[in-house]
C-alpha cells in the first residue's frame, strides 16, 4: 500500500524541482522587482502632468465664444468641452466619442497641421531647455519606453534627448508629449517595472505573444508554488522523526534543501497567492464585467444617478458668462484649464488650478471651493426611488472599495449604494460632483482576488504607513529568501547532470578509442 505513496511523492518532488530549475530566475526576478513597484513605475504621461506644465490661461486672449468655436466644427454631435493650451495659445478642445478636434480660442482656426517647428517648440517647452540642446531622432519603431499599445495612435513620433536625460516624445499626428522619461524614471523602471511586469521591447512590442508569456508563466508558478507546499507538508513531522545534528527534528533535509522547505512552509502560500493574483491581472478568463447590467431595473438606477448629478450639456448656455468673464472672477489664481460641465441642469465652469486645486465658476454668482456634499445628496435624494438607492452618506476617509495609498483620490466623497443585484456603488467628489470611484459585485475578482492578494491593499492595512510597507517588503524578501534557496538548488542539480554527461561521453569516447 506504501508503494504508489512513495512513488506520487517522488514524482511530485521531481516535478517541482524542475519546475524549479526553469523557473527560479523568473521567481526571484519578480519578487526584487516588486519591492521597487511600491516606490517607482513605469515612465508615463498623465493629464496631471499636462496641466502642471502648460502656461496659465490669459483671459485676454480668449476672443472666441464656446459657441462660436462650436459653430467652425459645422457637427450637431454633443461635444464633451474643455478650454486649455495647446502650443501655447488658447484652445477649445471638444470631445467627440475617441476623436477629438481643437479649435483656437484667439483666432478661430482649427488645429490642423503639426509642423516640425511646433513640434520643436512644444517639446522644449515641456522640459524648458533650448530644442538646439536636443538629440532629434523619429522613431522609426517602438523603443524600451513606447511599447504599450495606446501609443500606435501617436506615430509617426520625434524623440528629443537632452543632455542632462530628458527624454521627451511627440507625436508627429497631434503635437502632443507622448511620453517623458529622465535617468531616474528609466533607472528605476528597468529595476521595477520593467522585469515585473516582463516589459522587454522584443516580447512586449508583440501584444498577444506577452499576453500568452505573462499568463502561462505566472499560472506555471502558481502551480509551482502550491506543488511545493503539498510537498513539504507531506515531508513535515510534528512527532519529530527524523535526525538532524543527532536531535529530533519534523525536517528530513540538510543545508540548503533544509532552508528551502522552512522558507517555503512560511512564505509559500503567500507566494502562491501573489502569482496567482498576478495571473487573474491578465484576464486569463475574459468576463463582461463592464458590460450590459443585469436586468432593466439596474440600467435604468445606474443611468439615473449620473444623469441627475449632470444633466444635459449645451454649448450655448454658456453665452451667460463667457470663459474670458469667468477667467477674470479668477484673476491671481493661475488657471490651467475650464471645463464645461453642468450640474443637476445647471451649466457651470470647473476651474483646474497649479497643483490640482479646484473652483467652480456658476454663470449666475461668484467662484466657490467646491458644490458641496449636502448640494450632492440633495440631488440624488430626488432620484432616489428611481434610482433604487439603498444609502446615502459622505465619506472622509478611504474604504474597502475606495481607497489609495498615495492619498491622491480626493476626500471627502457622497457614497451611494444601490439596492440591485449588483449593489452597485457610487463614490462621487463632493466638490465637482464628479463620480471618482464605483464598485459592483461583479468586480469581487479584480477587487479581492487581484488587487487584494497581489498588493495587500485591506483597508486595515493600506492607510497605515509605514506598517504596509513592511508587512509587504517582509513578504516580498521571504519570497526572494526562498528563490535564493530555489536557485542554489538548481544549479546544484544542473550541475550533477552536467557532470554525469560529461562521464558519460568521456566513457563513451575512452569505449571508441579501445582496440577491438
Amino acid at each position: 500500500m506504501l508503494r504508489p505513496f512513495l512513488l506520487l511523492k517522488k514524482s511530485l518532488i521531481f516535478v517541482h524541482r524542475w519546475l524549479g530549475v526553469g523557473l527560479c530566475w523568473l521567481f526571484l526576478l519578480w519578487f526584487v522587482s516588486g519591492i521597487v513597484m511600491m516606490y517607482w513605475d513605469f515612465p508615463s504621461v498623465s493629464a496631471e502632468d499636462r496641466l502642471e506644465r502648460s502656461p496659465a490661461l490669459d483671459a485676454s486672449a480668449v476672443r472666441l465664444s464656446p459657441a462660436e468655436a462650436y459653430a467652425k466644427l459645422e457637427t450637431q454631435a454633443p461635444p464633451q468641452l474643455r478650454l486649455n493650451t495647446f502650443d501655447g495659445r488658447p484652445v477649445y478642445r471638444f470631445r467627440m466619442g475617441r476623436g477629438e478636434r481643437l479649435i483656437y480660442a484667439d483666432s478661430g482656426e482649427e488645429q490642423m497641421e503639426v509642423s516640425p517647428e511646433m513640434i520643436q517648440r512644444i517639446a522644449s517647452a515641456w522640459t524648458g531647455q533650448p530644442a538646439a540642446r536636443a538629440k532629434v531622432e523619429p522613431l522609426e519603431k517602438v523603443d524600451q519606453w513606447t511599447v504599450q499599445g495606446g501609443l500606435s495612435n501617436a506615430r509617426p513620433v520625434l524623440k528629443y534627448s537632452w543632455p542632462d536625460g530628458q527624454q521627451v516624445y511627440v507625436s508627429g499626428a497631434t503635437g502632443e508629449v507622448v511620453q517623458y522619461t529622465t535617468r531616474s524614471s528609466r533607472f528605476w523602471a528597468y529595476l521595477g517595472a520593467i522585469p515585473h511586469w516582463l516589459y522587454f521591447t522584443p516580447l512586449r512590442k508583440n501584444g498577444p505573444q506577452w499576453s500568452q508569456v505573462v499568463i502561462w508563466s505566472s499560472a506555471i508558478a502558481t502551480f509551482s508554488a502550491l506543488l511545493g507546499i503539498a510537498i513539504g507538508i507531506w515531508m513535515f513531522s510534528p512527532s519529530k522523526r527524523y535526525r538532524y545534528a543527532g536531535a529530533p527534528t519534523s525536517i528530513p533535509y540538510r543545508g540548503q534543501k533544509r532552508w528551502h522547505t522552512i522558507l517555503g512552509l512560511i512564505f509559500g502560500l503567500s507566494a502562491a497567492t501573489w502569482a496567482f493574483s498576478g495571473f487573474l491581472s491578465m484576464d486569463p478568463f475574459p468576463t463582461n464585467q463592464s458590460g450590459a447590467p443585469r436586468g432593466n431595473g439596474g440600467a435604468r438606477a445606474r443611468a439615473s444617478i449620473p444623469g441627475a448629478l449632470r444633466g444635459r450639456f449645451q454649448v450655448s448656455a454658456f453665452a451667460a458668462k463667457s470663459p474670458r468673464e469667468a477667467l477674470m472672477q479668477l484673476s491671481g489664481l493661475d488657471v490651467k484649464e475650464l471645463e464645461f460641465t453642468s450640474f443637476a441642469g445647471e451649466p457651470i465652469y470647473l476651474a483646474t488650478l497649479a497643483k490640482g486645486e479646484i473652483r467652480i465658476v456658476p454663470l449666475r454668482g461668484d467662484p466657490m471651493p467646491g458644490l458641496g456634499a449636502d448640494r450632492i445628496r440633495a440631488v440624488v435624494q430626488k432620484v432616489a426611488d428611481s434610482a433604487n438607492v439603498a444609502d446615502i452618506q459622505v465619506l472622509r476617509d478611504y474604504d474597502a472599495y475606495y481607497l489609495d495609498r498615495h492619498n491622491a483620490l480626493p476626500l471627502p466623497v457622497v457614497l451611494v449604494r444601490l439596492n440591485d443585484v449588483d449593489h452597485t456603488r457610487y463614490y462621487i467628489d463632493a466638490k465637482t460632483a464628479r463620480i471618482v470611484g464605483g464598485y459592483s459585485s461583479r468586480s469581487w475578482v479584480t477587487r479581492w482576488l487581484y488587487h487584494g492578494l497581489h498588493s495587500l491593499n485591506f483597508p486595515w492595512l493600506y492607510k497605515y504607513r509605514p506598517l504596509w510597507d513592511i508587512v509587504v517588503i517582509l513578504f516580498m524578501a521571504g519570497g526572494s529568501a526562498l528563490c535564493i534557496t530555489s536557485i542554489m538548488l538548481a544549479w546544484r542539480v544542473v550541475r550533477r547532470k552536467l557532470a554525469e554527461i560529461r562521464q558519460h561521453g568521456s566513457l563513451a569516447a575512452a569505449a571508441q578509442n579501445e582496440p577491438s
